[in-house]
């Protein structure tokens, strides 16, 4: 069997003050364009498809138009939800929608129900895991402490409960949307740390064929049997080194995987520069990304007059300025954001606490921060949800 394997299409989201909505249309036409000439006989999409749990109605309609050619396609198409989805929303109408044969699996509790799909050598079952949160889902599996890796695992149990029951031979695939370890991040992920902790280890999907995963941004393989998509277009500068790519997956009678990286259509290379403005606007070296999105970091001593007017006239594509004068580290005005850069929410409440106090949080202190962040971060989930 030959699957398509894509997620993170993020529809209704822009990259800084772009609106990405005509890239999105056209990867969703090279999309299909591929299924057509690649001869896929399965596609799936794990997680985020919207970029918000309400999302706007042009890339509703979006959405729409391609379940529509999906659906003329005659190829079963299986969906989960991801953490920028709501799930509830995605959900309306799946059992209808089903009937064209796009699957949308959005129900926690549904995860060791899969979709059957056949080919030559007997059944294939897709188990679709929507991105579970762990507060709003830990009663549902039964487990004492809300943490990714114990939701993920007691899905992952149902899963591996119903293949125990199935025919022999039936192969597996499993669809999910979570941080795994050995995956490699950028900025535009949204966080979902759980108790200090966000990533699951990719033994979690041991006994399964192949984990299409969704949520990090970069195409990436955890393993041979384990890997991501990527989103199919860049949404933040940390993601200038990728390569945006679908995986076509062939399945073969024993379950084996072969994999294949597909380049999808994106609109500009992403290019990050750094130095004096006077120099980023004489150097012969930067002509190649004149025509790029552009991300420039100035390092001149003093903030230069009309830095943005005079970067654009070379860089008409100039998204992002930043300033990071040239200063020793101690410098007292070493900027706020830069003593700042990365570090979660949790190492800033803890330096604000050695600041106050002269000594850091202890341990108990430590698990107070800890679960209030977590506590902020689920009620803004459920939050969102709701809406």
């Amino acid at each position: 069997m030959r699957l398509l394997h894509t997620s993170d299409w993020h529809l209704g989201r822009a990259f800084h003050r772009v609106n990405m909505l005509d890239a999105q249309a056209e990867f969703i036409g090279h999309l299909v364009t591929t299924v057509r000439e690649r001869g896929v006989d399965a596609v799936v999409v794990s997680g985020d498809v919207y970029d918000r749990a309400v999302p706007p109605l042009a890339a509703v309609e979006l959405f729409d138009d391609a379940l529509h050619r999906l659906a003329d396609l005659g190829v079963p198409t299986v969906m989960i939800s991801g953490n920028h989805d709501s799930a509830r929303r995605l959900g309306v109408g799946a059992g209808l929608i089903g009937r064209a044969g796009i699957h949308l699996r959005t129900e926690p509790a549904a995860c060791g129900t899969p979709v059957v799909l056949a080919d030559d050598f007997g059944d294939v079952a897709f188990y679709g895991l929507p991105y579970l949160e762990p507060a709003l889902v830990k009663d549902e599996f039964g487990v004492e402490k809300a943490g990714h890796e114990a939701v993920l695992a007691a899905a992952m149990e149902r899963v591996r409960a119903d293949l125990a029951t199935r025919p022999p031979g039936t192969r597996s695939v499993v669809l999910a949307h979570a941080f795994v370890t050995g995956g490699e991040a950028s900025d535009s992920e949204r966080d979902i740390t759980v108790g200090g902790v966000a990533a699951v280890p990719a033994g979690v999907f041991d006994g399964v064929d192949y984990a299409a995963l969704g949520h990090l941004h970069g195409c990436q393989a955890i393993t041979d049997r384990v890997r991501y998509s990527g989103s199919p277009l860049p949404y933040s500068f940390s993601e200038t080194g990728h390569r945006k790519t679908m995986w076509l997956v062939d399945l073969d009678a024993d379950g084996a995987v072969t994999a294949e990286r597909l380049d999808c259509p994106v609109p500009r290379t992403l290019a990050r520069i750094r130095g004096t403005l006077d120099d980023l606007l004489a150097d012969p070296g930067l002509a190649r990304y004149e025509d790029a999105w552009v991300e420039a970091t100035l390092t001149d001593p003093v903030r230069p007059a009309d830095p943005m007017a005079r970067l654009t006239e070379r860089f008409p594509h100039t998204l992002s300025l930043l300033f990071e004068p040239e200063r020793a580290p101690d410098d007292p005005d070493v900027s706020y954001a830069r003593r700042l850069a990365g570090r979660s929410d949790q190492q800033i409440a803890e330096d604000f606490v050695a600041h106050v106090r002269g000594a850091g949080p202890d341990e108990r202190e430590r698990t107070v921060l800890r679960d209030a962040f977590d506590a902020v971060r689920a009620d803004e989930t459920v939050r969102e949800v709701a809406r």
